[in-house]
């Protein structure tokens, strides 16, 4: 099991952006009857999502949020050394968005700058990759930016996943400072079960056709897709979920020897409120300490975990505080962090 561990890295800030437009699942019935429709919305307790509009990215829902950050943080951008972008719905195939958003933010040219292709699991994932940056002598700030528009992903006409995503960008800030103490990182992956969560065309292995871009009904139930739509299989990603995270979690704080109780919040991927709702009763942790944003985000693959963060916790994390972060999906790949906060700004959410 791949453990890894930080001293004096933390995070002094968080800034996130949404889209203006919100979906309001009990109205999404284009394709679909009322009674279907609420069904599907009581089961998964996502009742509203944010969408961009056509001409957005996720990189434009990132750049917002980091100028909010700076603003408010009155941050001084020659300062920022290292850009890191997580997503894995990027502006073009070439070049890396991360080297585009330097430009835009009018970050210095010696910024080291990249991009990180992950899904659900993709914050603590990247956030493990700024820390051990972070470590090396001579870098002052880092930008973590992780953005997603998974609107665009996902066909309208399956049931299966029309009423889960949403869009969402954040910027986080990182320093060191000898405050955050030790932070420990377990990353996972597990590529046997690529097809749980997966696009089938449109990369190098298979590409765009005229036959991939054309809808189709996939099943008995009259969903529709085509194979350049993302599709998942719900149940076996379940099944994967509460066999894998909790023992994860534990070997985590077993090898951190820091003891589940003393944690203050578990912020997890927003997968769905019957998949967390479980996790939650496994885990026996109490409903104060796992804070929950999918009724009014849905489940904005990468971005749910900060965007959680943002959304529930502002305000709560200016004395120290003890977090367990735990992302888990597409891939499959999951991670789970344990990181200390003190004193860490959490800006106003921004519209686009």
């Amino acid at each position: 099991m791949a453990f890894l561990e930080f001293q004096n890295i933390g995070i002094t800030g968080i800034a996130a952006a949404v889209p203006k437009t919100v979906i309001n699942n009990y109205e999404y019935t284009a394709h679909f009857n009322k009674e279907d429709v609420k069904e599907i919305v009581e089961k998964t307790g996502i009742e509203e999502r944010r969408f961009v509009d056509e001409h957005t990215c996720s990189s434009d829902l990132c750049f917002a949020a980091a100028e909010k950050l700076f603003s408010d943080m009155e941050i001084d951008k020659s300062e920022i050394d290292l850009l890191v972008f997580v997503s894995q719905t990027p502006d073009y195939r070439m070049p890396a968005t991360a080297v585009i958003l330097q430009h835009k933010l009018d970050l210095p040219s010696t910024t080291i700058a990249f991009d990180l292709s992950l899904g659900c699991s993709g914050f603590v994932y990247g956030l493990s990759v700024v820390y051990s940056f972070m470590q090396q002598n001579g870098l002052r700030k880092a930008l973590l930016l992780d953005g997603e528009t998974r609107s665009r992903v996902y066909s309208p006409k399956d049931r299966k996943t029309a009423f889960l995503f949403g869009d969402g960008g954040i910027a986080a800030l990182i320093e060191k400072d000898k405050k955050f103490g030790d932070s420990f990182f377990s990353l996972n992956s597990d590529g046997s079960r690529e097809s749980l969560i997966k696009i089938n065309a449109g990369g190098y292995r298979n590409p765009s056709s005229v036959d991939t871009l054309k809808e189709k009904v996939i099943d008995e139930y009259g969903n529709i897709r085509s194979e350049e739509h993302g599709y998942m299989n719900g149940a076996d990603v379940f099944n994967f979920v509460i066999r894998e995270i909790p023992k994860n979690i534990k070997a985590l704080s077993s090898h951190a020897k820091v003891d589940l109780s003393v944690i203050d919040y578990f912020v997890f991927h927003q997968a769905n409120s019957y998949m967390n709702g479980y996790l939650q009763k496994k885990m026996k942790i109490t409903a104060a300490k796992a804070p929950i944003s999918i009724a009014k985000f849905g489940n904005t693959s990468s971005v749910s975990i900060p965007l959680t963060i943002v959304s529930e916790l502002q305000n709560k994390l200016q004395e120290r505080k003890q977090l367990l972060l735990c992302g888990f999906g597409v891939g499959m790949s999951w991670a789970t962090a344990i990181i200390n906060t003190e004193d860490c700004h959490i800006s106003d959410i921004t519209e686009v």
